[in-house]
């Protein structure tokens, strides 16, 4: 598990449920205790039957060759067969989300300015707290992660229709520009080239703290009005390698959440941490948008 990444892949529910099981114990049992595959005195093995009762293949006796063959043939039960996490539970509840998020940005990209701009307060405040409650709730629900999606849909729509007024073209830019990072992130870490690595985990952390003290900074001098600038301190030369850095930090975390959700798959999850799977990536997706949404009119208003 890539700790230290997203919280919401780090929560106690969903590493608890992605962690391998512990190896049984072959030899060296303590005192009092059978070791693994010993039976204990008056038991008998499994599909071996008790002294005088069927055993659990007497039923097969009275089969034809033919409906053996048939039973034999059957193929085994796979992973969504037996409740467990797949990829492709995964690529269906996130598209789900996602398609949420664009169905709350399509009503805040259609209403008047003013109520935009109301709904996306509304949508950035209730988004945060459904965050929250979703990120340390110990089972997923798809209900408070759709919503979770939809409010975030109102402010990314709210975000972007502002901007788009001001800067003409940046909202179809930025949404081309999150695919493409998407895409390419993907295909690295498929490919094996980039890795959540322990030395990689440090750097992305001590490089996130400094972005996150940078921007409550930015975030006091603007509210304060120390600072008149539409981004506070993140324009100019500063604003553009901020907001690289800010993207790159914000690819890697999908990188973590790969290494997360291919875990979970691989430890076999139960299937209904597939919500908390989409739940993270849709978390990150939202992150990278305002991200490059952001640099995009920096750089448009350098102009």
């Amino acid at each position: 598990m890539a700790l230290g990444g997203n919280p919401i892949f780090n929560g106690k529910s969903f590493r608890g449920a992605t962690q391998a099981p512990p190896a049984p114990q072959a030899f060296g049992a303590p005192y009092g205790q059978q070791a693994y595959g010993n039976q204990p005195y008056g038991q008998v093995p499994y599909g071996q039957a008790p002294y005088g009762q069927q055993g659990w293949n007497a039923g097969r006796q009275g089969m034809t060759d033919a409906q053996l063959q048939d039973m034999y043939n059957q193929p085994s039960a796979g992973p969504a067969d037996t409740g467990r996490m797949t990829f492709d539970d995964v690529i269906v509840k996130t598209a789900a989300c996602l398609g949420f998020v664009v169905l709350g940005a399509a009503v805040t990209l259609t209403v008047g300015l003013g109520l935009a701009s109301m709904l996306m307060i509304v949508g950035a405040l209730g988004g945060f707290v459904l965050a929250l409650v979703n990120t340390f709730k110990k089972q997923p629900s798809p209900a408070l992660i759709l919503a979770y999606a939809g409010l975030e849909g109102l402010f990314l729509g709210g975000l972007t229709r502002i901007l788009d007024t001001q800067y003409p073209g940046v909202g179809l830019q930025a949404v081309v520009g999150t695919l493409s990072v998407f895409a390419v992130t993907l295909l690295l870490f498929k490919s094996g080239k980039v890795r959540a690595t322990p030395k990689a985990m440090r750097f992305f952390m001590i490089a996130l703290g400094g972005y996150a003290l940078f921007s409550i900074v930015n975030l006091v001098l603007m509210l304060t009005g120390v600072t008149q600038e539409p981004f506070g301190l993140r324009s100019g030369v500063v604003g553009v390698v901020i907001g690289l850095l800010a993207i790159g930090l914000a690819a890697f975390s999908l990188i973590m959440d790969f290494t997360s959700i291919e875990e979970g798959v691989r430890n076999g999850a139960p299937q209904r941490f597939s919500w908390t799977a989409a739940f993270g990536l849709t978390v990150t997706l939202v992150w990278l948008y305002v991200e490059i949404i952001r640099l995009l009119a920096i750089l448009r208003g350098d102009d």
